[in-house]
C-alpha cells in the first residue's frame, strides 16, 4: 500500500519520524510520498528520502505560499526536481477559498509550476479549492505537454471529477471520505472513479478519519491510518480493502515512476 501524500515535514511530526515509519510498515504501508509545500519543506522532504529508502518526495509551492515565488525559487524547484526521489511537482494549484496569496499571485505561481512539470516530465500534485474553472482551463491548455497529474485530496463536485478524468488525471482520496459532515458528496461519487485512476492518501497530519475508534480519531493523522481509508473506499465501491490497496499501489507506481 502506498500513501501518495503525507506532510511528514510538519512540525507536529518533529522527532517522531522513525516511529511513524515503523508503524506505517507494520500497517502495510510500504511507501510514502512526502509532500513539499514551499521551498524549505520541499528541501526537508528530499532530505527525508535520503534517510529512508521507502520515502519519496514532491517539490512545489502551495497556493497559500504563492506570494513567495520568485526567480530564485523557480531555480531551486528546478534543481530539486533533478533528484530521482523527487517524483512530482507540487503541491501546487489554486485556492480561491482562503486567498492567503492573491489570486493573481496564485495564477502566476501555478502556471510556472505547470511549465516545470512539462519540462521535467514529472506529474503534478494538485491542490484546488473553489477555483476549478480557472485551474481546469490552465491544465486543459497544457495537457498535451504534461506527463500526468493527481488531483490531491479531491473534494469537488461531480462535474469537476468528470472533467479531471477527461484529462486522464488521477484522483487522490483521503480520510475526507470518512467524514459524515463534509464527505457525503464524495461518498456518493467515489464509485465513478475508474480503477486505473484511483489513488489513496492520508494527507497526514490533517484529515484524521472520523470513523477511527476512540482516541485515534481525535489524534493527528498518520500514514498507518491508510488501510482504514482504503477499507472505507472499498465499502463504498463494493471492493475489498485488498483490491483497493492493490489498484492504488499499481497506479502510484505508474504515475510517480517509483522503484
Amino acid at each position: 500500500m502506498i500513501d501518495i501524500g503525507a506532510n511528514l515535514t510538519n512540525v507536529r511530526f518533529k522527532g517522531l519520524i522513525p516511529d511513524i515509519i515503523d508503524k506505517s510498515l507494520s500497517a502495510g504501508v510500504s511507501k510514502i510520498i512526502v509532500t513539499g509545500t514551499d521551498i524549505e519543506s520541499s528541501k526537508q522532504a528530499l532530505l527525508l528520502t535520503q534517510q529512508y529508502d521507502n520515502l519519496y518526495a514532491t517539490a512545489g509551492i502551495h497556493p497559500h505560499d504563492a506570494s513567495s515565488l520568485n526567480a530564485q525559487s523557480i531555480d531551486e524547484l528546478s534543481a530539486l526536481l533533478l533528484a530521482p526521489k523527487v517524483v512530482a511537482v507540487g503541491e501546487t494549484g489554486l485556492d480561491f477559498n482562503r486567498n492567503f496569496s492573491t489570486q493573481k499571485e496564485q495564477l502566476t505561481a501555478f502556471e510556472q509550476q505547470v511549465e516545470l512539470a512539462s519540462n521535467s516530465q514529472k506529474p503534478l500534485f494538485l491542490h484546488e479549492r473553489d477555483a476549478f474553472k480557472e485551474q481546469y482551463q490552465i491544465l486543459k491548455k497544457a495537457r498535451k505537454n504534461l506527463y500526468g497529474a493527481v488531483v490531491h485530496c479531491f473534494t469537488g463536485d461531480q462535474e469537476a471529477l468528470e472533467k479531471y478524468l477527461e484529462l486522464d488525471f488521477y484522483i487522490g482520496i483521503t480520510g475526507w471520505i470518512c467524514d459524515e459532515r463534509r464527505g457525503l458528496d464524495l461518498q456518493k461519487m467515489v464509485h465513478l472513479i475508474p480503477n486505473d485512476r484511483l489513488l489513496i492518501e492520508t494527507d497526514a497530519p490533517y484529515l484524521t478519519p472520523r470513523t477511527l475508534p476512540g482516541k485515534a480519531k481525535k489524534s493527528k493523522n498518520v500514514p498507518a491510518n491508510l488501510p482504514h481509508i482504503a477499507e472505507a473506499i472499498g465499502k463504498l465501491r463494493q471492493q475489498s480493502t485488498k483490491e483497493i490497496a492493490a489498484l492504488s499501489e499499481e497506479n502510484s507506481l505508474k504515475l510517480f515512476k517509483l522503484n
